[in-house]
């Protein structure tokens, strides 16, 4: 009877810090399961007490959470959390803050992934239409400096403010500016210190004209 209660308590434990390990990602069960190539009917028997895992299941968990097995096996272990981190689309090309630069069209077949700390991402942390990219250039270096990776989410025109920071592409030239609208014209504007960077304007009916998403966050190395 007391070797029952142990393993009820043992399954109540790692069900409760699972919950908790979920609740702090924003994520489901589905989609653990799902993101972890598990049957939602086992990850569902974890978390209702009827079910262990095995020790590689366990791992796995703790690997996706980015804590130790004992964060999940344990009741209390303050020491057990390490730094938790996301995973982002990744385009391992540099998109310029300078004068549009010609590159070759950044496809999904260009894309890699990066982790990055959720306490670096703040509230987009996981967000997964966040997507990462490096910037090139002084155009923008009184916010973002060259050399920033920067998280951008896909975002309609309609939904774009005056002053948003975006990356657009005119043709096959990217570059990253401040937006602006101002009746028939999209203006695409500099934040630098260097004056000779000036505004680039465009038609708002030009189809060559693509808007790949807002700036939301932008990551600085230091010297």
């Amino acid at each position: 009877m007391k070797q029952n209660k142990t393993i009820d308590n043992q399954r109540r434990i790692l069900a409760d810090n699972i919950k908790k390990l979920l609740k702090s990602k924003g994520k489901t069960q589905t989609d653990m399961a799902k993101e972890l190539g598990l049957s939602e009917t086992t990850v569902s028997s974890w978390l209702n007490g009827g079910r262990y895992p095995r020790i590689d299941k366990i791992q796995l968990m703790a690997d996706y959470f980015g804590v130790y097995r004992s964060a999940i096996t344990e009741e209390t272990n303050p020491n057990s959390v390490r730094e938790t981190k996301s995973t982002y689309n990744y385009f391992p090309r540099s998109v310029s803050a300078g004068l549009p630069t010609v590159v070759d069209p950044i496809t999904d077949e260009d894309l890699s992934s990066i982790s990055i700390p959720d306490a670096i991402m703040g509230k987009w942390a996981g967000n997964r239409d966040v997507y990462m990219l490096r910037v090139n250039g002084d155009s923008m270096n009184k916010v973002i400096p060259n050399g920033s990776l920067i998280g951008v989410k896909k975002t309609e025109l309609d939904n774009l403010k005056n002053g948003d920071i975006v990356v657009y592409s005119d043709g096959n030239e990217y570059s990253v500016k401040r937006f602006y609208q101002y009746d028939s014209h999209l203006v695409f504007r500099p934040d630098s210190h260097d004056i000779r960077f000036t505004d680039y304007v465009s038609p708002i009916d030009n189809n060559g004209v693509q808007i790949h998403g807002k700036v939301v966050v932008y990551i600085v190395e230091l010297d």
